[in-house]
């Protein structure tokens, strides 16, 4: 990430802010619009000219857009094309997390929907069919969306089911998995959490995660949402990863580790 994006990433949260709560459909409406300008790079382009000035750039949001979604979801969106982005795709990326983040803010108290994008990630990884059929570029979009349906519609919040109709309406080159993944760290964030993806051979006993969720919170400074991974092929020990950062402590990294120091 170019530290223009950064900066324009910023900007967006902070325009997000000065909004305060928004309702689901205005997170519905961003990522709508994240599809219709992944389908048009003539648009993409257009709204990432740095060289347009402010006023260029709102008259273009209001002439594409301003009929068609809520006031709340121009605002953002003008606020996100009035800064200077590192590539038009790292503006694409940048509409879909505000997206996430406004979907975040209009989630039910007592509902963790982050918890409930890792929770339906965990079930696509462990059935290879629903991967491919929610993965592939051959099935329809409209097939993904009602399979989406079916699976989500009543058993998780509006918000999730949002988010992952989007994102098998444009995975934009991502495995389901990871764009999964992604949108639960977003929406963690703007709750205020990071993400520890914590991956071991056996499942963790309350009384172990609960040792580990102090220690990583404490190096943290915040708190700290656990997506838990049990893969016998660490073979014992644990690996935590939050974001870029990763601890491995697990028996496979220290095993590769000797036979890397042997090949040597």
């Amino acid at each position: 990430m170019g530290s223009a994006t950064r900066g324009a990433l910023a900007v967006s949260r902070a325009a997000l802010a000065e909004l305060g709560r928004a309702e689901l459909p205005v997170a519905e409406d961003l990522l709508a619009v994240g599809r219709v300008v992944g389908a048009s790079s003539q648009l993409r382009s257009a709204l990432t000219d740095n060289e347009a000035d402010v006023a260029q750039k709102r008259a273009l949001v209001q002439a594409v857009f301003g009929s068609k979604i809520s006031a709340e979801a121009v605002a953002l969106l003008i606020a996100a094309a009035s800064s200077r982005w590192s590539s038009g795709e790292d503006f694409l990326a940048g509409v879909e997390e505000i997206g996430y983040r406004v979907a975040a803010e209009s989630g039910p108290d007592g509902v963790d929907i982050d918890a409930e994008l890792f929770a339906f990630e965990r079930t696509v990884a462990s059935d290879s069919e629903l991967e491919l059929a929610l993965g592939s570029k051959l099935s329809p979009t409209a097939s993904k969306t009602k399979l989406v349906d079916r699976l989500l519609v009543g058993k998780a919040t509006p918000q999730t089911v949002a988010i992952v109709r989007h994102l098998v309406q444009q995975p934009r080159g991502r495995r389901i998995g990871a764009a999964l993944r992604h949108a639960a760290s977003v929406v963690a964030d703007q709750r205020g959490f990071d993400v520890a993806t914590v991956t071991t051979a056996r499942p963790l006993t309350a009384a172990q995660l609960g040792r580990l969720e102090q220690g990583i919170a404490a190096q943290a400074g915040r708190r700290v949402r656990f997506d838990t991974i049990v893969d016998p092929a660490v073979i014992g020990g644990v690996r935590v990863q939050i974001g870029d950062d990763v601890i491995d402590g697990s028996v496979a990294s220290r095993l590769s580790s000797l036979r890397q120091k042997l090949a040597g």
